[in-house]
């Protein structure tokens, strides 16, 4: 058996013949500017890697890393987590709530292959720290997943422990592809396809100039219905059409029905992991303005990180604290929580908008998004 096997750092996209700075949105909306990028990478420091794997027509998946420095194990970043909805798993996040940072990437892959991904990221920490284990601390891996069994054969596990070690190495600062590529490869939501989608937003001067960038991976089994792109009700409009196309008999009970999404938050503001919990709440205001309400059965899974707050390694099981002052502004607190709604409900949207139609498993076929269509909704309502 032979794998297509892509690990991607991407520095620039290249989107109908023309190369462009970065896959962003073909609108903007909301009280603050994007970051040059407009992905979570405009937050300085901050890490992205895709590798995609696909074979033959069952195997679609794939892992995405996102690291808040080239050394998080070395340079733990405060960190808070939050499940929105808890039908879904993201590793490690007992010691984050614990310790208040995260000292490991944070790496997002398929429900089954979680394990070999954990695998993936021990290697990669004992290849760059030789005495992890042996007179030095053992390392909680971060790994979030979602179920994308409707176009991956997921049983066959195919993403390896040493994918992720090369995705880890790959892992680099600057503009990223976005959508139907690694961990998002086979991902939908709204019945239309999704996967990993990015943005930003920068505050304004007088409340700190900070940044807020947020990754998602969506996966989300919402109804078509529900999806609301600026208040227009987009999905409503489109319910009768595009739907997915099923060769063969499917299930789509548990996860697979209620579907899940993995939101990584990353700021350089100075906030401590109480702080960043409640930034990580403002994350689900983001989601809801899209539409999407949370079913029992999906994993709304939010991880939030600031890269100016670092836990230094001065010696084996030594850990320094910050020495920087948390931010103590209400106003700039309170525009990092629009912020950080603004730019989820952004990338959610940009999941959607970059993702591409897909067969796969079984033969079944889920059309992206009508770009076209769809923009031409939003500037007959005025939303744009």
């Amino acid at each position: 058996m032979r794998w297509m096997l892509l690990v991607v750092p991407f520095s620039a996209m290249v989107l109908g013949g023309a190369a462009r700075a970065g896959a962003v949105l073909p609108f903007h909306f909301g009280l603050f500017a994007t970051g040059p990028l407009d992905a979570i990478t405009d937050v300085a420091g901050v890490r992205v890697a895709h590798v995609t794997k696909i074979e033959g027509g069952d195997i679609r998946t794939g892992a995405t890393a996102v690291l808040p420095n080239a050394d998080p194990w070395d340079h733990k970043v405060s960190a808070a987590f939050f499940a929105f909805n808890g039908n879904g798993e993201m590793t490690g996040t007992h010691w984050i709530t614990e310790s208040g940072y995260l000292e490991e990437p944070v790496v997002l892959t398929d429900t089954l292959d979680v394990g070999r991904a954990a695998d993936g990221v021990v290697s990669w920490v004992i290849e760059h720290h030789p005495a992890v284990g042996r007179g030095d601390d053992v390392p909680l891996p971060v790994v979030a997943e979602c179920d994308d069994a409707l176009l991956n054969d997921i049983q066959a596990r195919a993403v390896t422990p040493s994918d992720v070690v090369a995705l880890l190495d790959s892992a680099a600062p600057g503009q990223f592809a976005r959508g139907s590529i690694g961990a998002g490869t086979a991902m939908n939501a709204f019945g239309f396809r999704a996967g990993i989608g990015s943005a930003s937003r920068v505050l304004s001067s007088d409340v700190g100039g900070y940044r807020v960038g947020v990754l998602v991976n969506d996966n989300t089994g919402s109804s078509r219905r529900q999806l609301t792109i600026l208040g227009v009700p987009v999905g409503e409009r489109l319910r009768d059409q595009y739907r997915p196309v099923f060769r063969e008999h499917t299930a789509l009970g548990g996860r697979l029905g209620s579907g899940s999404i993995i939101i990584v938050i990353a700021t350089d503001a100075p906030l401590d992991s109480r702080q960043l919990r409640a930034v990580a709440l403002r994350a689900a205001m983001g989601m809801a303005r899209t539409g999407l309400t949370s079913s029992v059965g999906s994993g709304d899974l939010i991880v939030a990180f600031s890269t100016s707050r670092v836990f230094e390694r001065v010696a084996n099981f030594t850990v320094e604290a910050p020495k920087q002052q948390i931010l103590e502004d209400d106003d700039a607190l309170d525009a990092l929580y629009t912020a950080t709604a603004e730019a989820t409900q952004a990338a959610i949207y940009d999941a959607l908008f970059e993702a591409k139609t897909m067969s796969g498993r079984n033969g079944t076929l889920v059309y992206a998004l009508p770009v076209d269509r769809v923009m031409e909704m939003l500037r007959a309502a005025n939303a744009i």
